[in-house]
């Protein structure tokens, strides 16, 4: 007998989400527990953190910023309340929510250097969906802070109004915009 699982935070379900991007849909963890903290079990296996929940995830990478670093409870507090600003405004889950807007924010590809002889020479390559997932994570929660770095909105306001744009796709979010950016650069690389 499989045991249910627990809702993320204590309130959204996990079971009904639709992951659109099929390369991400394998490093998309849906299986949640009440409190998404797995004490870094996953941290020394390959490709070990494709098995940690996605807000999880989110909450590790706010955690590396500025002002949160190695600050857990705080991290996972803010990702709790936006969690809450975002179902109170789309009326959707906000994991649901959270998918789309880090579907919209993977870059699909980005640009490296070769090397010919002494010279370098940029190549747009494809990204991994790993690498991909990575990136978004890393745009939202770095956008997100400088967005609410000298600013009179809280983490909370910033995390979710980021979250619900880049779920729409819109420009103004900084993870949409920083992979249009890299797409762009890539396409003049090719």
């Amino acid at each position: 007998m499989v045991a249910p699982k627990a809702p993320v935070f204590g309130k959204y379900d996990t079971t009904e989400i639709v992951i659109n991007d099929a390369g991400l849909a394998k490093y998309i963890d849906l299986n949640s527990t009440s409190v998404p903290h797995s004490g870094g079990k996953h941290a020394n296996k390959w490709f070990g953190k494709s098995n940690l929940s996605i807000v999880e995830r989110l909450i590790n990478n706010i955690m590396r910023t500025e002002k949160y670093t190695g600050k857990k409870l705080k991290a996972y507090k803010a990702v709790s309340d936006a969690f809450d600003i975002i179902a109170a405004k789309t009326k959707k889950n906000p994991v649901q929510v959270l998918v789309e807007a880090l579907e919209n924010a993977a870059p699909r590809e980005e640009v490296t250097r070769l090397q010919f002889g002494g010279i370098s020479v940029p190549k747009a390559v494809d990204i991994s969906p790993q690498r991909r997932l990575d990136i978004a994570l890393r745009n939202v929660s770095s956008g997100v802070v400088a967005a609410s770095a000298k600013n009179k909105k809280t983490i909370q306001d910033c995390l979710a109004d980021e979250i619900m744009l880049a779920a729409k796709g819109d420009m103004t979010s900084f993870a949409v915009a920083k992979k249009e950016e890299t797409e762009r650069v890539a396409q003049s690389a090719r």
